[in-house]
């Protein structure tokens, strides 16, 4: 991972643990605790484990990602999307980097005319939206999803290119596997 995408991983996974504190969904403790072992998994572990909220969800237990995606949408009127149904956009799939969509946990899935559809797992993180509304000009409709739902979608876009991302994001035994 280059230094361009590790800092906006760190910065993606940071804000978030702070809102996730600020908003009383977790802990102090918890997020430091989560923090540790995401430094560990940031250098060893495969893309799909490199976030905070996986471990805070799965390997901690200390909130869940429905949690989450109801305060999201009772807050911020946020939409929740399955996409399981939807293929990308062939315009967004020409410019995708697979890297910022593996740092910010979000895939731009859809265009109309010049809004953009973002579905997220990391919508509370302020610098996740500040990220994707920058490159969208500030045109971008967010929707809540699971690290699940983002992990999958981002595989089945590297395995049909052929693209080395697929490989980094291979699954392992890890329980913050979403």
């Amino acid at each position: 991972m280059d230094a361009k995408y590790r800092s906006l991983l760190m910065r993606s996974n940071r804000l978030l643990g702070a809102q996730l504190v600020e908003q009383n969904l977790i802990k102090v403790d918890d997020l430091e605790a989560a923090n540790e072992k995401l430094l560990d998994l940031i250098s060893s572990g495969t893309a799909r484990q490199r976030t905070v909220l996986g471990i805070l969800a799965y390997d901690l237990n200390v909130v869940s990602e429905e949690q989450i995606l109801l305060h999201q949408r009772d807050a911020d009127a946020t939409g929740v999307i399955d996409l399981r149904h939807y293929e990308i956009n062939e315009k967004i799939k020409a410019d995708l980097d697979l890297d910022e969509c593996w740092a910010t946990w979000s895939i731009p899935f859809d265009a109309e005319e010049d809004l953009t559809f973002i579905a997220t797992a990391y919508y509370l993180s302020p610098s996740v939206r500040e990220y994707w509304e920058t490159k969208y000009d500030g045109k971008v409709l967010w929707y809540g999803t699971t690290l699940e739902m983002i992990a999958e979608y981002l595989e089945k876009i590297a395995d049909a290119a052929g693209s080395p991302a697929a490989a980094s994001a291979d699954d392992s035994t890890s329980a913050s596997n979403p």
